[in-house]
């Protein structure tokens, strides 16, 4: 709790003013938690060797110790955790839940996926996000725009209850949403609070960005002692407790367990491909363990992904377009049906090739162009002028050879061999 007074930038109060002064109630429970010992200890060496990574995103305006036992639970395991807290666009304050909100935090996120770079133990090729409410939403954007991100843990993220908000953004694409996706949601809200609330009874039911998900292989979990709040750890053991449809604290705690057990078991399913963990998750609650009504879930397979150019790319880029033959070849092993035309690799290596930045990136693209269509005239023609636009001249002279000879009549080949004479 005092990492939450320095971000807060209270860091001078005193611990006795905690509870009053960050809108927890004062109570002798809530002071008898704040001198309970946490598992995690400052300054202690870490283990050697690489770990999984998880980026937590808290909610709206939240600390980025909101959820600690739960990121504990995930470091006791081998993960390597990295949270901020949430901040504003242009002052430490969000602006309302805007989409300028959401891309700032995603920007954040991408931010700390960044600084993974910095940790020796950090294996950034295993990178997921778990985030709470807000956070929920913005690391749906991030993994659109991020293919670092392998997986997302929803902790009842408001991509469910605002979706609209993500459509909003230039980078919404559900297509590009292609990992596996675990929400834990809360219970039904009963009909008396939903009126006195005034909130629409869809909550209890729709979730359409679930429904649209189309290359995701997704789980969906309802757990029916659990209010939204009571999914982050600060919620769980401060959170005053809304009398008309809380269950009580042991009900609360044992099902915020079972969320971590949940979100421990996904992601050893699907960041260190533990088997026995895919089992756990996809059986039926009671098979382990939960008592019976106290989840329900929902599972949806994924479409199989159709591999684009545009991915092949966004790859090639990323590696600086060097070691293309075996990206290309690891690629085909993946996606078998993958084969864009020569076109592609034309048009993409000459938009290389004429920015002096990026030449050699473009002769990078051609020469794999090359290797996968020796009978492309057209293609060796490019080749050729590359060398030539980066002063290899005897390599652009034989690729221009070569394409006269695949094509006779190429009139630029033969203009361009005269010139090199």
């Amino acid at each position: 709790m005092k990492v939450l007074k320095e971000e807060e930038e209270w860091e001078y109060l005193p611990d006795d003013r905690i509870l009053d002064w960050f809108s927890y109630s004062n109570t002798a429970n809530n002071r008898a938690h704040l001198n309970e010992n946490s598992q995690a200890y400052k300054g202690v060496p870490a283990t050697k060797g690489k770990f999984p990574v998880i980026i937590y995103a808290a909610s709206y305006q939240a600390s980025s110790i909101e959820n600690f036992a739960l990121c504990e639970l995930l470091a006791s395991h081998g993960y390597l955790v990295i949270a901020s807290p949430s901040r504003g666009t242009e002052t430490r304050m969000m602006g309302a839940g805007t989409e300028k909100d959401m891309d700032t935090q995603a920007r954040d996120i991408e931010y700390l996926i960044a600084r993974c770079s910095y940790y020796p133990s950090a294996d950034d090729s295993k990178i997921a996000t778990m985030g709470f409410s807000f956070g929920g939403l913005s690391n749906v954007l991030s993994q659109i725009r991020n293919a670092k991100i392998k997986a997302i843990v929803s902790l009842d993220g408001s991509i469910r209850y605002q979706y609209s908000i993500l459509k909003k953004s230039a980078y919404a694409n559900i297509e590009k949403m292609n990992v596996p996706f675990l929400h834990m949601a809360q219970k039904d809200i009963p009909a008396a609070v939903l009126a006195e609330d005034k909130l629409d009874s869809a909550l209890n039911n729709k979730f359409e960005f679930y429904d649209d998900l189309i290359y995701s292989e997704a789980y969906s979990f309802k757990f029916h002692h659990m209010t939204h709040a009571y999914f982050s750890t600060l919620g769980m053991l401060f959170q005053d407790r809304d009398k008309r449809q809380d269950k009580s604290d042991q009900e609360i705690m044992t099902s915020y367990r079972w969320t971590a057990i949940y979100a421990l078991n996904f992601l050893n399913a699907y960041l260190m491909r533990d088997k026995k963990s895919l089992a756990f998750i996809q059986a039926d609650p009671t098979a382990n363990g939960v008592s019976q009504g106290l989840i329900s879930q929902r599972y949806k397979a994924a479409k199989a992904t159709t591999f684009s150019f545009e991915d092949f790319n966004e790859l090639a880029a990323a590696q600086g377009y060097s070691g293309l033959q075996t990206l290309y070849k690891a690629l085909v092993a993946k996606h078998p049906e993958f084969k864009p035309d020569e076109g592609k690799f034309n048009n993409l290596g000459l938009q290389l090739l004429f920015n002096k930045k990026t030449s050699q990136h473009g002769v990078n693209v051609l020469l794999l162009g090359t290797s996968l269509y020796p009978a492309s005239a057209n293609l060796f023609d490019s080749l050729a002028e590359g060398f030539l636009f980066t002063s290899q001249k005897s390599l652009a002279k034989k690729a221009f050879q070569t394409s006269l000879k695949l094509d006779p009549r190429n009139e630029n080949a033969i203009h361009k061999l005269k010139e090199l004479k």
